[in-house]
């Protein structure tokens, strides 16, 4: 039996925001075990038809924008799919797939917007967030996109992301960094 839309879901509930935002070489192992050949074939572009439910877009947009920073951490192949990502979610966010997906994992269809070091994308995440946060009455759910998107209007970039992806960093951004700077 294949993986299913369900599957990637399910294991992403279960998981829970504990095991998402932070680094846990034993998640990352359990998504390398389950999904790392999906991802490959979601990045190959294989995975369209999923656009056509609610759950089958939010599993793309999973597979392509949360599992790569997973599965490779600290390499450049993290973000190789981050373009993937935003289009499929620009698309299911086109067909209203992001209002019907339940409101405590809608938060994934932007991200990749707030993963995005283009400051159009950022205003979009941030626009994203702060309606989601008004829906769900909780002040603190753009607070992440603000600190996104206060970085990309800074420095054009992520500073955290430079070494592995080959960049110099300035001496600017390596005050920053040093100072305590976000690398998420």
């Amino acid at each position: 039996m294949s993986i299913q839309p369900d599957d990637i879901l399910r294991f992403w509930r279960e998981a829970g925001p504990a095991s998402w935002y932070r680094k846990d070489e034993a998640f990352d192992a359990a998504i390398r075990a389950r999904f790392e050949a999906l991802h490959h074939t979601a990045a190959r572009g294989e995975l369209g038809d999923w656009l056509e439910t609610p759950d089958g877009a939010l599993a793309l947009v999973i597979l392509l924008d949360q599992f790569p920073r997973n599965l490779y951490r600290d390499s450049a192949h993290a973000f190789a799919t981050d373009a993937l990502a935003r289009q499929v979610a620009r698309e299911a966010i086109a067909r209203g797939h992001d209002t019907a997906a339940n409101p405590d994992l809608r938060e994934f269809f932007y991200m990749p917007f707030e993963h995005s070091e283009d400051l159009a994308d950022q205003d979009r995440a941030l626009a994203l967030f702060e309606a989601l946060g008004k829906e769900k009455g909780d002040p603190d759910a753009a607070k992440w996109a603000h600190i996104h998107r206060f970085i990309v209007e800074r420095f054009g970039r992520f500073p955290h992301r430079n070494a592995c992806l080959g960049r110099e960093t300035t001496p600017d951004e390596q005050a920053f960094l040093d100072g305590g700077g976000f690398s998420g």
